[in-house]
């Protein structure tokens, strides 16, 4: 018998608009606060769960439809990258490389690999656990 959450489905269209702005904030604010690619790979992964937990499985599969394993991958490939392209110029790894940039619309922006490398975090966390919370919770139908 499938009940219907009426109540926990309509707060989840909201909450998870309010968790993922937050997410994102957490992530870009994380190079100077407290946050970055892990805490907001965590709020992202808790916005996916409440997504599962108000609705079943297959239709999280169905809104999202890519391989989480893949996103591990993608997020391996950017951390990894970034890390390793300071050996290019002749530094240790992991020394990241910063620098100013104007753009006509924004103006001054400050680039930095260090956001790179979060975003690699970013995809590994939320790949990582949406994968284990995928595999103790699915069905093997």
């Amino acid at each position: 018998m499938k009940t219907s959450n009426v109540i926990l489905q309509s707060m989840t269209k909201v909450l998870l608009f309010l968790i993922m702005i937050f997410s994102i904030y957490i992530f870009f604010a994380g190079h100077y606060t407290p946050g970055g690619g892990f805490v907001g790979g965590l709020l992202t992964s808790g916005a996916i769960l409440l997504l599962l937990l108000a609705y079943d499985l297959q239709t999280v599969r169905n809104i999202l439809p890519f391989n989480f394993l893949y996103m591990v991958a993608l997020g391996l490939v950017f951390a990894i990258g970034t890390g390793a392209g300071a050996f290019i110029y002749n530094k240790p790894f992991l020394t990241h490389a910063f620098g100013d940039l104007h753009v006509p619309i924004l103006g001054e922006l400050h680039l930095h690999t260090a956001t790179l490398f979060d975003l690699g975090v970013y995809l590994v966390v939320v790949g990582v656990t949406m994968s284990i919370i995928q595999t103790i919770g699915g069905d093997d139908e």
